[in-house]
């Protein structure tokens, strides 16, 4: 039975800038499903982790993926579910709002701010240094390039972000398409050369402790396809289409992933994989040797498409905390292609400076190190706060915003994933600080600890100024009869 809207969720003009603008509904379901996959940057998330992975705990790489592929997939369905509800460019952050309640909803939009920002770095910085080993391989550059590369893939990845979605989504489907060919080219190889390349299988004794970190570390390698999530304002049918994209983006990565591990885990010897800064090169120089552009040019564009969608579910983001003041007022603003240009020009502008600093200053260059590293426990603990949230909205009901009545809502079967998911994602959540600093390098758990309890001050601080949940009434009807619910 369709729940009627109250006077609270009829549609806000906050949702207008001061100059009359807001987002325009520009994507379609096809535009969505390239955005979710591409988002998700296999090449470059083999390439960045496969090194530290091996390392950690080798053939057991695999099941340490797995355990944290499960309720991954299982967080895909759950986005569907919300976003039918509550499509809003905020997502996680605004549906925690409206079923959990406005203080945990401030204090999970710190942890989403910290996940995505602390993704932007990692992946700029090896931008630049994919660049350089294709135009000019064997070369040491100082760091007065390095930077200028950097500085040139982070100007890059703003281009289409401030041309506005449809650009944004033509430009991802020509990097997309790089990506998926050389994938399928460089599995048929690898599954055609196995015969020759083969190495010896073995397992070794279970390391616990590499196992639990590769599992916090996959979480960089199994997100992204939420993108349509945070895209939802922007989608021609916001209560229909917005999840689906992230579905086959997240049952993509599992599938990309159970395909070229096992080949390149196969083909290359563990001691060659083991810490290399780019295990998908040395994997590519046993398959077709003297030829690393081959690797490196969908490596990069798998890069350079991470960037700029990494940088739209944070910009997207921070513009719906700007309609609500958790953020300053200006991150609301959007340009005349109705895009939030200053939140993409503020978000990538201090990326840049996190960059600068790791390069030029020692100091910091190694703190930052450490603080970049941990993206993957607040991407966790992002996704593990969306689980609580599923959880109470699937057995007690959502918060409304006048009268505060709970509805409560059914998918015995969601409720049973998202349990599970909160289980293995918060475990994994706490044994990282037992296993973290042996990975990462000791002050990991005290700057976790200090970021995480800034989070309370974050939530305390913004008390004061915020406002009332935007709520966002897409143009299409839920195929559920919901409503705006």
């Amino acid at each position: 039975m369709p729940i009627p809207p109250d006077i609270a969720e009829r549609p806000s003009t906050a949702l207008v800038d001061t100059d009359g603008r807001q987002l325009a509904q520009s994507f379609r379901l096809r535009d969505l499903v390239p955005l979710s996959v591409s988002s998700v940057g296999p090449m470059f998330s083999v390439a960045a982790t496969g090194g530290v992975m091996a390392a950690q705990a080798g053939w057991w790489t695999l099941p340490a993926i797995a355990i944290l592929a499960v309720p991954f997939v299982v967080s895909s369905f759950v986005f569907r579910l919300l976003n039918r509800h509550f499509p809003h460019a905020g997502a996680s952050y605004h549906w925690s709002a409206r079923i959990v309640g406005r203080g945990v909803s401030r204090y999970q939009a710190w942890i989403l701010i910290l996940a995505y920002f602390f993704s932007i770095p990692p992946i700029a910085i090896p931008a630049s240094s994919y660049t350089l080993a294709l135009v000019a391989p064997g070369f040491h550059a100082p760091a007065v390039m390095q930077m200028a590369l950097t500085l040139f893939w982070i100007g890059f990845a703003a281009m289409p972000l401030l041309l506005g979605g449809r650009p944004t989504a033509r430009i991802t489907q020509v990097f997309f398409a790089v990506e998926m060919v050389s994938l399928a080219t460089f599995g048929i190889i690898g599954a055609l050369s196995w015969h020759r390349l083969a190495v010896p299988i073995h397992f070794g004794a279970l390391p616990t402790g590499g196992i639990l970190i590769v599992a916090v570390v996959a979480a960089t390698i199994l997100d992204g396809w939420e993108i349509d999530s945070y895209a939802a304002e922007e989608s021609q049918r916001p209560r229909n289409h917005p999840g689906v994209g992230g579905i086959v983006g997240a049952l993509g990565a599992l599938l990309f992933y159970a395909i070229l591990y096992p080949l390149m885990l196969g083909e290359t010897p563990l001691r060659l994989l083991a810490n290399s800064t780019d295990p998908l090169a040395v994997w590519s120089h046993r398959l077709v040797p003297g030829e690393p552009w081959a690797m490196l040019i969908p490596i990069l564009a798998s890069t350079a498409g991470g960037l700029w969608l990494t940088s739209f579910i944070l910009t997207r983001a921070l513009y719906a905390m700007g309609r609500e003041h958790l953020v300053p007022r200006g991150f609301a603003k959007l340009n005349r292609r109705q895009v939030p240009h200053v939140a993409i020009v503020i978000s990538l502008g201090l990326a840049a400076v996190v960059c600068a600093l790791q390069l030029f200053v020692s100091s910091l260059g190694s703190f930052f190190d450490l603080v970049l590293s941990a993206a993957g426990f607040f991407l966790l603990a992002e996704f593990f706060l969306d689980s609580l949230t599923a959880v109470v909205f699937l057995t007690v009901g959502h918060k409304r915003l006048v009268d505060v009545r709970l509805q409560p809502h059914g998918h015995p079967a969601l409720l049973v994933g998202a349990l599970f998911s909160s289980l293995v994602m918060g475990s994994l959540l706490v044994t990282f600080f037992i296993y973290g600093p042996r990975a990462i390098g000791g002050g990991i758990d005290e700057t976790l600890a200090a970021l995480l309890g800034l989070g309370f001050a974050f939530a305390w601080w913004t008390k004061r100024r915020a406002v009332a949940p935007v709520v966002f009434e897409g143009s299409d009807a839920s195929a559920d009869g919901i409503g705006a619910s």
